[in-house]
């Protein structure tokens, strides 16, 4: 059994390692808007695998495109919390971090006058903020931003993909899982 959790990035790339992965792993779905730094994120986490009944071989995680009212600091100190209800709910799963995606070109998302908007210069913070916390509780790491970035062209709109940019995307992380479970596979 493996685990994707994420935005609404994941959502979308989950069909295309569900297929990639058929006859291999029963891939799951945990998708959300709460960000590292939302408090509700360790208990959403409990409550799903609690929920699930499910132990899980591989999680690919990812949560970036979400929160943007919290700080950078605030998403960062609260990956540790989340990595600490991922082992807990998956205990023994090997954990494979899902770097956050660009938005098109460099616009903002749009917001109301003063809310807190993406950028690809705060996504890159949060990305380079949550490469140390992988490094130093040795998580591996999925450069889904770097690949992306590559595949400016699929986007539809500023933050999602097209169903042949969620390919892409879904073929790295199901190349990423396929390892993690080991080579026979």
């Amino acid at each position: 059994n493996v685990l994707l959790e994420g935005d609404s990035i994941t959502r979308g790339y989950y069909p295309a390692v569900e297929k990639d992965l058929s006859g291999v792993a029963n891939v799951y779905l945990f998708a959300t808007s709460a960000c590292s730094g939302d408090p509700r994120l360790p208990g959403q986490l409990h409550d799903y695998f609690r929920m699930m009944g499910v132990k899980f071989a591989v999680v690919h995680f990812n949560n970036g495109m979400h929160g943007w009212g919290y700080t950078e600091g605030q998403y960062a100190a609260g990956l540790p919390e989340m990595i600490s209800a991922l082992r807990a709910g998956a205990p023994g799963a090997k954990l494979i971090w899902a770097t956050t995606t660009p938005l098109q070109g460099d616009r903002a998302t749009p917001g109301g006058p003063g809310a807190p908007q993406a950028t690809n210069a705060r996504i890159e913070a949060r990305n380079g903020l949550a490469a140390e916390v992988m490094r130093h509780v040795g998580i591996q790491v999925d450069d889904q931003h770097a690949l992306m970035l590559r595949h400016q062209e699929l986007h539809a709109g500023d933050v999602h993909y097209t169903e042949a940019g969620y390919a892409v995307a879904g073929e790295r992380a199901a190349e990423m899982i396929r390892k993690a479970l080991g080579e026979s596979y």
